[in-house]
């Protein structure tokens, strides 16, 4: 068992009378990430609404927020049970035996323009074994032909301006790993979270971005970046892509600081939780389809 505790601060100046935010900063909840624990505070008098996606366990919270300084806290403690699978077990799907609530993440996306990579992901990886490897084989690929590289992408970077840059960071190779998959007809997502355990060069604990792709009817982790292991990637949301997923959307005049986000790992032996560490199993932390 992994046990997680994490801290998110957003700091805005708003300039209209009344901006409306959508965040998406809570802890998801599903039956392998329970919520021990989470404080929320905000320095203007508001009223929150909080939606849970039964389908995901994202939650976002909504807000109307008045003119002036608006700064935002969430704290959480999350317990993660991952699910484990020997990767030789696992098989693609075809499209028919999918769940259909699976078929929204095998067609194109705002990001992931699997359409126009059809012809290419089938000369790459067309020819290869189905099933897990070919997955990994994609993984693994886009993490060899891609740069991580601080600011060399903006909110428009695509999956198709990554494979032309060559450069990204984490939801640039998020979007170009899904983009690839869909194109050979297997359903990838896109995970937003925090990752515990990633190289202190690659500077101060930020927001992250992983896929999960279904096989043999389960969503399992990926992380084309290789950042950090995944058994230290705590869920906020899951979408298509990072267009679903933000976490801040804003709807008015704002000016915005950089977030502020720390994660540790509680270790507690005796009580059985362990550090995150590498594992040759594949991972789940989403609910079973």
């Amino acid at each position: 068992m992994i046990r997680l505790k994490f801290s998110i601060e957003l700091n805005y100046e708003v300039f209209d009378a009344a901006s409306d935010f959508i965040f998406n900063i809570h802890a998801a909840q599903t039956p392998c990430q329970t919520l021990v624990g989470e404080q929320l505070s905000i320095n203007q008098p508001l009223r929150p609404e909080v939606y849970a996606d039964p389908a995901t366990g994202s939650r976002t919270m909504r807000v109307q927020a008045e003119r002036g300084a608006l700064s935002v806290r969430y704290a959480a403690t999350v317990d993660i049970d991952h699910q484990r699978a020997a990767p030789d077990s696992l098989q693609e799907m075809p499209i028919w035996q999918l769940p259909h609530e699976t078929l929204s993440y095998i067609y194109p996306s705002r990001y992931c323009q699997s359409d126009r990579l059809r012809k290419f992901a089938n000369t790459e990886f067309g020819q290869l074994p189905h099933g897990y490897w070919r997955v990994k084989a994609i993984q693994d690929w886009v993490h060899a032909r891609t740069t991580f590289l601080s600011g060399s992408s903006d909110a428009s970077t695509s999956a198709i301006d990554t494979i032309v840059e060559q450069a990204g960071v984490c939801r640039d190779f998020a979007h170009l790993m899904i983009a690839l998959c869909r194109a050979l007809n297997i359903p990838a997502r896109f995970v937003a979270g925090i990752d515990y355990g990633a190289d202190p060069i690659l500077g101060p604990t930020d927001f992250h971005a992983y896929v999960e792709v279904m096989l043999s009817g389960r969503w399992y982790i990926f992380d084309p970046s290789g950042v950090s292991p995944p058994m230290g990637l705590l869920r906020l949301g899951t979408g298509r892509d990072a267009a679903d997923v933000s976490f801040a959307t804003v709807f008015g005049a704002v000016g915005s600081s950089v977030p502020i986000v720390n994660i540790e790992a509680i270790v507690d032996a005796a009580n059985g939780f362990t550090p995150p560490q590498p594992s040759a199993d594949l991972l789940s932390t989403a609910a079973a389809s």
